[in-house]
């Protein structure tokens, strides 16, 4: 098995990604679907997952031979490892984990802060990733060929916070730790670890920020928005390197976003 693709000629990389039956995740799933890959879609909503491979096309075969859908709630540890099971079992390998899912909390100042909502984001946005990071370690050190790669959505709020965005922020910048940590740790393994940081990818999820959103100074304003199949190109860039290339860190934007001299 080789690492390297082109779009002329199937291969059989397989890739796991978490929260893939909306947004980011489903673009990505779709890109990496007509690359040629094989996909295990994971998400809470089997009929979410269900829709993002009724819209793939492939080029290859069947979608239905190139992809798993599987209910899990990557917050679980048990899950989690069935999560793998279950993907191992269909397709005998991991090559790819996109550690995807991830949800927004109320945007309010820190006293306001419930410790639910607390609670939720760090499950969600940094456990998840954890709990898929450590199986995805263990299956990739006992596969033949040994290794694979890792990447983390972590978002443009990895680096710089927006107002009342206190458990996000926090768990997106304790993502960059993650993501550090694991690349190191996986060298020796020939596992590859990076992070994509994406700034207003046009989804569901960032709808209202055309609509207005709150700025450093208090105001509401309309943020321009990306066609999200551009972070998907990117994602599948990093991807389609060989294990011996990384992208430790890559930012992909909407150009004219307030995020360069936010604030």
């Amino acid at each position: 098995m080789t690492q390297t693709t082109s779009a002329a000629l199937p291969h059989d990389r397989v890739a796991l990604i978490t929260g893939a039956g909306s947004g980011i995740g489903q673009a990505c799933a779709l890109a990496l679907i007509e690359e040629g890959w094989r996909v295990v879609l994971a998400g809470r909503r089997l009929e979410r997952l269900q829709q993002t491979i009724s819209l793939a096309s492939d080029r290859w075969g069947t979608v239905a031979e190139r992809t798993l859908a599987v209910v899990a709630d990557v917050t679980r540890e048990d899950a989690v490892q069935q999560l793998f099971e279950e993907a191992v079992q269909r397709f005998g390998r991991i090559d790819l984990l996109f550690n995807n899912a991830g949800i927004f909390t109320q945007g309010v100042s820190i006293e306001d802060v419930r410790f639910e909502d607390w609670q939720a984001a760090v499950a969600t946005n940094l456990s998840a990733a954890f709990l898929c990071t450590r199986e995805a370690f263990r299956q990739m050190k006992r596969q033949l060929p040994q290794g694979g790669r890792i990447i983390n959505n972590g978002s443009i709020s990895a680096q710089t916070p927006r107002p009342g965005s206190v458990a996000y922020t926090a768990t997106k910048h304790a993502m960059t730790g993650l993501t550090k940590t694991a690349a190191l740790d996986g060298r020796a393994w020939n596992i590859a670890v990076g992070q994509i940081d994406i700034g207003n990818a046009a989804s569901d999820m960032t709808a209202a920020m055309t609509a207005g959103i709150r700025q450093a100074d208090g105001s509401l304003k309309s943020e321009p928005v990306m066609d999200i199949r551009h972070a998907a190109q990117a994602v599948l860039h990093m991807a389609n390197l060989p294990l011996s290339a990384n992208v430790l860190s890559m930012t992909v934007m909407a150009t004219a976003m307030p995020f360069v001299g936010r604030g």
